[in-house]
């Protein structure tokens, strides 16, 4: 049967998506996605005009699916703090997998570093300042004036912990990154920190 076109764009971006997260943005090559996609290069072509078009359609596709993952890590059951913790201990089973690279909205803005006007840079700007966002609206929960502050603290948190992990190949700095999340957030409003079990075991 043949394909619709939303199909075989989507099946070209899914191809993107794999080989590019699994090496470089500048090692894979459109005759590499085509082949990995099943379809000609003219076809590859007719839906994407350059490769930069693909990466940055790829990096908006990414959007969704991650920020879906992390918001069913974190859960909707428990206190703000107890879910964000819950994400964290998530992100350092994930990060065990053999395929893990890192994120790559990040390793994207990186190879990018000198062209911030790419696409693909602005998209992958764009995911980090949503994730921001909902990091400022589940602190908001708890009525905490200073929820935007707070938000940009988790950000640096979450991506340092992830460059650390991946640095290291060791999860046990993304359940660092969870610890001081606890001490961020699960303070009381005396600045004196709860006395209560850390939810990111060190069997995570």
């Amino acid at each position: 049967m043949t394909q619709t076109p939303g199909a075989t764009r989507e099946q070209i971006i899914l191809a993107a998506d794999q080989l590019f997260y699994a090496g470089t943005v500048a090692s894979v090559s459109m005759d590499r996605i085509a082949e990995r996609a099943g379809v000609t290069k003219k076809t590859l072509y007719y839906h994407f005009r350059s490769k930069d078009d693909l990466l940055a359609a790829y990096v908006e596709a990414r959007d969704g699916v991650v920020m879906q993952r992390y918001r069913k890590w974190a859960g909707s059951e428990g206190s703000v703090c107890e879910r964000i913790e819950r994400m964290f201990a998530h992100l350092a089973r994930w990060a065990t997998d053999p395929g893990w690279r890192g994120c790559g909205f990040t390793r994207v803005i990186c190879e990018l570093a000198d062209l911030p006007g790419h696409p693909a840079a602005i998209a992958a700007r764009a995911h980090k300042s949503g994730f921001e966002s909902w990091m400022r609206e589940l602190i908001e929960e708890d009525e905490r004036s200073d929820s935007a502050e707070l938000a940009r603290m988790m950000m640096i948190l979450l991506d340092g912990g992830i460059v650390q992990t991946l640095t290291h190949r060791d999860p046990a700095y993304a359940r660092a990154a969870g610890a001081a999340v606890r001490r961020l957030l699960c303070a009381d409003r005396s600045g004196e920190q709860r006395q209560r079990p850390l939810l990111v075991s060190a069997h995570a």
